[in-house]
């Protein structure tokens, strides 16, 4: 930057060290009614370099940075880990290690950085929502054994080729974060029912307890009249009993009680914002993947940096009478768990 003077006015003027110009001179240039030729005569330059300054508003040199910084990702890559990253919120090591596996093995770590940079979601803290603060609760989550599901149901958007919006139920278990979700045609008690008798059968675990919030497909608790206590007479009551799990409901008007199935549903919204769906069975089936990357790819600060599937393998291993069936990675993603966690 050097100061210059003319024309009555003191300003800083960005002046490459080899301009064969001086602002005054560039000014001038602006001002005058002569050809480029003349121009370039008079003033001892080329004609294209009176041609540029002619017809420039500034006296300033432009920056000499490329236009294009030079990366290892594509556009598209770009793209899709911008999305991966503000989605799933994931820190800088676990998206290097979504991106190697999924897109580009051969990616640094600068350059992944460098790309954040660029598209501005370098600040992993500023992507996060501000929510309010759960009240404190009697038994830290860290205490939980698998098999306490918190369990909600969220609004689809209506695809072209359907008469009616659908609803997804989702269930993620407290201890491990491993998730659970269905496409349903409705939100009624029948449908909660059946919702909870496959979810027993897909979890590795056994379920002990739920937890729900008030709506009219888990509970009975409110009526024309008012609030009172549960009759027990409900359908989703009933298969709770039947297979020995307890059911618990969160205060009323307190949806934050619930607000780690509530947060991974915001997730889900994320990935409804950012996709166009044409069918119901490209929804289904973006869902489905999005349900199988989280359970075993996306790692967890609250379980220390590991996936949901790996934290039921640790369980697995000290306290195998809390399973029900085998614990294992998907096929062809074994080594993957292998490679990070080692």
């Amino acid at each position: 930057m050097l100061p210059c003077t003319f024309l009555g006015m003191h300003m800083e003027i960005q002046l490459h060290k080899n301009a064969r110009t001086t602002p005054a001179t560039r000014k001038e240039l602006q001002q005058s009614n002569l050809s480029e030729r003349k121009l370039a005569e008079k003033y001892n330059i080329s004609r294209p370099t009176a041609k540029k300054w002619k017809n420039r508003d500034s006296v300033n040199d432009k920056s000499h940075r490329p236009h294009k910084i030079q990366s290892s990702l594509s556009e598209i890559q770009e793209a899709i880990v911008i999305t991966i990253r503000t989605t799933l919120l994931l820190p800088l090591d676990d998206l290097l290690a979504i991106t190697r596996e999924f897109i580009l093995p051969d990616l640094s770590r600068s350059a992944l950085d460098r790309c954040l940079r660029r598209h501005g979601v370098s600040n992993l803290r500023s992507l996060q929502p501000k929510e309010d603060k759960e009240p404190t609760p009697k038994k830290s989550f860290k205490d939980y054994e698998p098999g306490f599901v918190h369990i909600d149901v969220k609004y689809l958007p209506q695809m072209p080729d359907e008469k009616q919006r659908k609803y997804l139920f989702v269930a993620i278990d407290r201890a491990s974060r491993w998730v659970y979700l269905e496409i349903l045609k409705d939100k009624s008690a029948r449908s909660a029912k059946g919702f909870l008798n496959r979810l027993i059968k897909k979890a590795p675990f056994k379920i002990t307890k739920t937890l729900t919030d008030n709506g009219k497909e888990f509970t009975d608790r409110f009526c024309a009249t008012g609030e009172r206590k549960p009759t027990g007479e409900h359908l989703f009551d009933k298969a709770c009993k039947e297979h020995g799990i307890e059911h618990r409901l969160i205060k009323p008007r307190t949806p934050q009680t619930n607000g780690m199935v509530e947060r991974f549903n915001g997730r889900i919204a994320d990935v409804l914002k950012s996709t166009t769906f044409f069918t119901s069975g490209h929804l289904k089936t973006t869902l489905q993947q999005y349900e199988r990357i989280y359970n075993q790819h996306v790692p967890q600060r609250n379980l220390g940096h590991i996936s949901p599937i790996q934290a039921l393998k640790d369980w697995q291993e000290k306290r195998p009478n809390l399973f029900v069936k085998l614990v294992y990675n998907l096929p062809g993603l074994d080594i993957y768990g292998k490679r990070y966690i080692g």
